[in-house]
Parts: C-alpha cells; sequence; structure tokens
C-alpha cells in the first residue's frame, strides 16, 4: 500500500507518517530530505541559493547514501536549512532530477536496513500530485499558520534556537507564499485527497483519525 500525506510545513505531517509506518510496519521516506540535502550542499559549498546552476548541479549527482550523510549535519534540520530546502525546491530543474529518485522508491520500498517493505508512507509537499499520483491513499495535512508557527518555534526553543515567534511566522508564511505560488508541482491537495486540518487536535487524535482511514482502505 501507497500512503502520501502532503501539506506546508509544520503541520504534523512527519509525526504522523512516522507513527503510521511504525504501526503498520511500512517504510517511510521523507521526500522533502532531498531539497534539504541538495540546500544543505549549497550552504556547505558556499553557494548562493538564487544559483540554479548550482542546484541542479548538485541534485543531479545527488545518491541516497550521500543524502543520508547529511541529515546528521546540524544544519540539515535546522531554520535555515529549511529555507534552503524551500528555495531550492522552487527551481523546476532540481525537481525533475530529484523525482525519479522518489518514484523509484514506491516499486521497491526497504526499510533503512535494506529489508522489503510492505508498504510504503510518503512525507512531503507534492506526493500525492506528482510523486505518486496513484497511492492508494492520500493525505493533506494542514494548520493555520499561527499554530504551525509556534509548533516549530518551541522544538526550536528546545534546541537553543534564539529565533522569535515572530521570525518563525514570518518563515512559515514566506515557505507557504513559496510553495504554493511556485510554477512547478504546487503546494495543493491532490483532487482525491483526504484533508485534515489539524489546529485543535493533538498528536494522538490525529493518528486516531487517520488510522480509522488506512483500516477502512485496507478491508
Amino acid at each position: 500500500m501507497i500512503i502520501t500525506i502532503d501539506g506546508p510545513a509544520a503541520a504534523g505531517k512527519g509525526t504522523l507518517a512516522g507513527a503510521i509506518a511504525q504501526k503498520y510496519k511500512y517504510a517511510y521516506f521523507d521526500t522533502g530530505m532531498v531539497y534539504r540535502a541538495v540546500g544543505l550542499l549549497m550552504i556547505l559549498n558556499g553557494k548562493d541559493l538564487s544559483d540554479e546552476a548550482a542546484a541542479i548541479e548538485y541534485a543531479s549527482n545527488l545518491t541516497f547514501p550521500q543524502m543520508m550523510e547529511l541529515s546528521k549535519n546540524p544544519e540539515f534540520r535546522s531554520a535555515k536549512g529549511g529555507q534552503a530546502a524551500s528555495i531550492v525546491s522552487a527551481i523546476k530543474d532540481v525537481r525533475a532530477k530529484l523525482l525519479a529518485m522518489q518514484q523509484n522508491f514506491a516499486l521497491n520500498p526497504v526499510f533503512a536496513d535494506g529489508t522489503k517493505a510492505n508498504g510504503v508512507v510518503y512525507d512531503g509537499r507534492d506526493t500525492g500530485t506528482v510523486v505518486c499520483p496513484n497511492a492508494e491513499l492520500k493525505l493533506f495535512i494542514t494548520a493555520t499558520p499561527e499554530v504551525r508557527a509556534q509548533r516549530r518555534f518551541a522544538e526550536f526553543q528546545q534546541k537553543g534556537s534564539n529565533l522569535t515567534y515572530e521570525e518563525v511566522l514570518a518563515d512559515i508564511k514566506a515557505r507557504d507564499e513559496r510553495d504554493s505560488n511556485r510554477s512547478t508541482a504546487p503546494l495543493k491537495p491532490a483532487d482525491d485527497a483526504i484533508i485534515v486540518d489539524t489546529s485543535d487536535l493533538t498528536i494522538a487524535e490525529v493518528f486516531a483519525h487517520v488510522d480509522e482511514i488506512i483500516k477502512k482502505r485496507l478491508k
């Protein structure tokens, strides 16, 4: 079974995808990692994030092992890393280069140790519309910008970040603007996606709701 979970930053996609993958023993592919990897390569090599040629070159040569190694860098999941990922992901040819890697995983989903999985959960921005348009279940997880900013702000505080809530909110809104208005694969629900607003729900409530949907699909 292929499940896609799309939505804006800090809506709860990753937490939900991880919980589903763990319960049903499916592989988990965070598609945002490929863009964070390219963005981080730009940063580490001193490239301007608007340098499309450099971004396309890094995307063309990115391998799964390299991506996993880059994910160990502290900047990979930082606010700076997220901003870089959002910028390079808006480049049409970068998305084209990385699409094959994401799609091929659905043909042969595996766990981190290389063993075969019976299904896969995708977490991203366009997994239901572009990466896996034929997925058996498509979800679009969202929440208000203010709620998402508060969640991300709390995460950054735990990591010792000095960013203010206002700065995080501004970044969330800027990312939403870029993601929703890019010319290629803009952020939007697939026509057959189930939309879940998590603004007023706990993680447990969101999982319980989605879990019932999955059980019905499996029947």
